[in-house]
């Protein structure tokens, strides 16, 4: 399985994601970096993932070839993160027919209703039970959980 984690700005919220899969999943799960500047990236490569890109283009360029994607919500909504988040970048990543897992932060003037309003590790820690749930799910599709 391939999971795509998006992240800009200091890159805080995709490096605790990346460091709970990477600590939760199995090893053979990939974790691609992707990030809406170069610092996001870093510091998720630093926490675990297997390979990294920055910026626009190698969003627009990944996005389709993943399993999943996870992020915080602000990545599917063009001009948000301060702006980092480009109407293309924001158009592939909605448009991609992976799975998209995104953690309902109302940093970016949206918010959800319905969705219980939890601190960022308990949000984290739902994340990587539904991706263990969908590893899982996969194995025994792939007759390797027997």
């Amino acid at each position: 399985m391939l999971i795509a984690v998006i992240d800009g700005q200091g890159g805080g919220i995709g490096k605790h994601i990346t460091a709970k899969i990477r600590k939760e999943l199995p090893p053979e799960v990939e974790i691609l970096a992707l990030g809406t500047n170069a610092m996001a990236t870093a510091a998720m490569l630093k926490a675990g993932a297997n390979e990294g890109a920055t910026g626009e283009n190698a969003i627009v360029r990944n996005v389709p070839r993943v399993d999943v994607i996870v992020g915080p919500l602000a990545i599917v909504l063009a001009e948000s993160m301060l702006g980092e988040v480009t109407p293309r970048m924001a158009a592939s990543i909605a448009a991609s027919p992976a799975l998209k897992l995104l953690l309902p932060i109302n940093r970016s003037g949206v918010e959800v209703i319905g969705v219980a309003n939890e601190p960022l590790p308990h949000l984290i820690d739902s994340l990587v039970d539904r991706l263990k749930e969908l590893v899982e799910a996969k194995d025994r599709v792939d007759g390797r959980g027997e």
